[in-house]
């Protein structure tokens, strides 16, 4: 596993998160994650396990597709 953490945006999707992480919530707990595992995180907000992603943005119209500035 590499040392640096990857976000990437999947279009109409959620942030796909590779690499070692921390998430943490708003009172300091952390979230268990698998370390070797890409982790998917929610960007609809109608997830049933959030911060997780569920799929549910295929079903609830999400749609999103930022992109990054070509320089």
């Amino acid at each position: 596993m590499s040392d640096v953490t990857t976000i990437k945006i999947r279009p109409n999707g959620p942030y796909l998160v590779e690499g070692p992480f921390r998430l943490i919530d708003s009172q300091g707990n952390a979230y268990t994650v698998n370390p070797g595992k890409p982790t998917a995180l929610c960007r609809c907000g109608q997830s049933a396990k959030k911060p997780f992603c569920d799929g549910t943005h295929r079903t609830c119209g999400f749609a999103a597709e930022e992109l990054a500035p070509v320089e």
